[in-house]
C-alpha cells in the first residue's frame, strides 16, 4: 500500500496542480506532496513491506538510498520554487508544477520496482517530464537545448530498451523462461546465452551512461544544465543521474549473477575515466558557470562508474556518493540560480563580487565548491577518499593515479571560475535588478549544505545499515 502511495501520491498532486488556476497559488501544491512523500519514505526505511516471490515491486537497499535522496532533494527543491517562482510571475508554472511531480512519481516507480521493462518505462516518463521544465524560459538557447536533451537520451533509452530485448533473447535462447524480473534473471543467469548477454550488457551500459551522462555521452548536459532554471538543474544533476546509475546498478547485479563482471566492470571504470578527463578538459575557463556545473556533473558521474568498476570497498563509497553529491548539486544549483537572477547573467565576465551582492548565495556556493571538489569535511571527501584508497589498495596504481590527476585539475578549474565570482568586485557595468534574497530561496539550499557536513562527519547508524546492506548485494564473490 505504501509502495503504491509513493507512485500515485505525486500524480494526485499533479492533478491537483492542474485544477489550480492561479500561478501564486499553484506552488504552493509542491512542498505539501513532497513533505509527505518524504514521510512515506522514512516510514518505509523504518518498516519495509517484505518482497513477494515473483512480484515486480519490492524496495530493496538500492531502491531505499536512491528513493530517500530524491524525496529529500525534491522536498528542499519544491520549498525553493515558491520563493523562485514568486519572483518569476512573467511565466505561467502550470507545467513546471506538473512536471515535477510527475517525475517524482516517475522516480519513484523506479527505485522500487524490479521488472527491468517497467523500469525502462519510468526512465522514459523522467526524461519526457522534465523536457518541458528546461524549456521554462522559452529562449532560442532553451529550445535548443530541450531539443538535444531530447534526442540524445531518448536515443540512449532506446539503445538501452534494444539491450533489454537482447536479455529476453538470451533467456529463450537458453530455455528458460521467458523474463525480465530481475529475481528471474539472477535465478537463470548460468543457463543465460553468453553471446546475447554480452551484446545486452554493451547496449544497456551504452544506454543508461547516455541517460547519466557519461563521457562521450554527455553532450546534452551543458545546454541542458546551462539553459534549465537552476530548481530544474538540480533535479537533473541531484536526481535524475542517481535514477539512471540505479539502473546500471540492477545490470551489475545482474552482471553478478551471470559471472560476467569483469567486463562489465572493466568498461565502467574506463568510461568513468573518459567522463573525468572530458570534465577537466571542458572545466578550464568556462566562461559559463552553469555550464561549469553542468561538467562538474560529468565528472561525478565518472566517479561513480569508476567505484563501481573497481569493486570491493569502492562500491561503499559509490553508493555514499549517491548521497553526496546529490544534495551537493543541489546547494549549487540553487545558489547558482539566485546568482543568475541577480546579476540577470551566466557569463563569469559579468557575475563578480557575488559575496557583496548575494551574502548567503555567494556563501553558499562558495561552500558548495568546496564541496564537490572533494574537499573537507564535507561528505563528497570521505566518498571520493573511500574510492582512491580502495584503487590502490587493490593494487590498481593507474587507475589511482589517474582518479586523482583528474581531480586535482578539475579543482584547479573550477577554482579559476568560482573565486573570482564570488571574491571579486562587483563591476561597475553591472546592473543591479530586482532579485532579493529570501528565506524561500536560501533555506533550502542551506539545509542541504548543512546536511552535506554532517554526512561529512557523522553517517547515522541507520543510513550506515542501509548503505552497508546495499553494497552487499553487490559484492563478488
Amino acid at each position: 500500500m505504501l509502495l503504491a502511495a509513493l507512485i500515485l501520491l505525486p500524480l494526485l498532486g499533479a492533478a491537483v496542480a492542474w485544477l489550480i488556476s492561479s500561478d501564486r497559488l499553484r506552488p504552493m501544491v509542491l512542498p505539501l506532496f513532497s513533505v509527505t512523500h518524504l514521510g512515506i519514505t522514512l516510514q518505509l526505511l523504518a518498516a519495509t513491506p517484505p518482497a513477494t516471490p515473483g512480484g515486480w515491486f519490492h524496495l530493496d537497499a538500492l531502491g531505499k538510498i536512491v528513493l530517500l535522496v530524491s524525496s529529500i532533494l525534491f522536498m528542499f527543491c519544491s520549498l525553493y520554487a515558491i520563493g523562485y517562482l514568486g519572483y518569476r510571475r512573467d511565466r505561467p508554472n502550470r507545467v513546471l508544477c506538473i512536471g515535477l511531480l510527475v517525475c517524482l512519481s516517475a522516480a519513484s516507480l523506479v527505485t522500487v520496482t524490479h521488472h527491468l521493462g517497467l523500469l525502462w518505462v519510468a526512465l522514459e516518463i523522467t526524461t519526457i517530464s522534465m523536457a518541458p521544465l528546461i524549456y521554462f524560459n522559452h529562449s532560442a538557447r532553451s529550445i535548443e537545448a530541450t531539443w538535444k536533451y531530447l534526442l540524445i537520451c531518448s536515443v540512449g533509452v532506446a539503445l538501452a530498451l534494444i539491450g533489454l530485448y537482447f536479455l529476453a533473447y538470451a533467456t529463450i535462447v537458453s530455455g528458460a523462461e521467458p523474463s525480465l524480473l530481475l529475481d528471474d534473471l539472477m535465478r537463470d543467469a548460468p543457463r543465460l546465452s553468453s553471446g546475447w548477454v554480452h551484446a545486452a550488457f554493451v547496449f544497456l551500459l551504452v544506454g543508461f551512461g547516455s541517460k547519466m551522462g557519461l563521457a562521450p555521452l554527455h553532450t546534452w548536459k551543458p545546454d541542458a544544465y546551462g539553459e534549465a532554471p537552476g530548481l530544474v538543474g538540480a533535479m537533473l544533476a541531484g536526481g535524475l543521474v542517481n535514477l539512471a546509475f540505479l539502473a546500471l546498478l540492477r545490470i551489475f547485479q545482474l552482471c553478478l549473477a551471470t559471472r560476467e563482471i569483469l567486463f562489465f566492470q572493466n568498461a565502467l571504470v574506463v568510461m568513468g575515466l573518459i567522463s573525468m578527463f572530458f570534465a577537466a578538459i571542458f572545466m578550464a575557463r568556462q566562461t559559463d558557470f552553469k555550464r561549469m556545473l553542468a561538467y562538474s556533473s560529468v565528472e561525478h558521474v565518472g566517479i561513480m562508474a569508476v567505484a563501481l568498476g573497481l569493486g570491493g570497498r569502492a562500491i561503499f563509497g559509490a553508493l555514499f556518493h549517491v548521497f553526496a553529491n546529490g544534495l551537493t548539486k543541489g546547494v549549487l544549483f540553487l545558489s547558482s540560480g539566485n546568482i543568475h537572477r541577480s546579476f540577470d547573467s551566466k557569463s563569469t565576465n559579468q557575475v563578480r563580487g557575488a559575496l557583496r551582492r548575494l551574502p548567503w548565495s555567494g556563501a553558499l556556493f562558495l561552500a558548495g565548491f568546496i564541496a564537490i571538489t572533494g574537499s573537507p569535511p564535507f561528505a563528497p571527501f570521505i566518498s571520493e577518499f573511500t574510492i582512491v584508497s580502495s584503487a590502490f589498495i587493490q593494487g590498481r596504481m593507474l587507475v589511482g593515479a589517474l582518479f586523482l590527476i583528474s581531480l586535482t585539475i578539475i579543482f584547479i578549474g573550477m577554482a579559476l571560475t568560482v573565486l573570482p565570482m564570488v571574491m571579486g568586485e562587483v563591476p561597475a557595468s553591472s546592473e543591479k535588478t530586482s532579485y532579493r534574497e529570501t528565506a524561500w530561496t536560501v533555506g533550502p539550499p542551506l539545509a542541504m549544505l548543512l546536511l552535506v557536513f554532517l554526512l561529512g562527519v557523522w553517517i547515522p547508524a541507520p543510513l550506515l545499515a542501509i548503505l552497508n546492506d546495499a553494497a552487499a548485494l553487490l559484492e563478488v564473490r
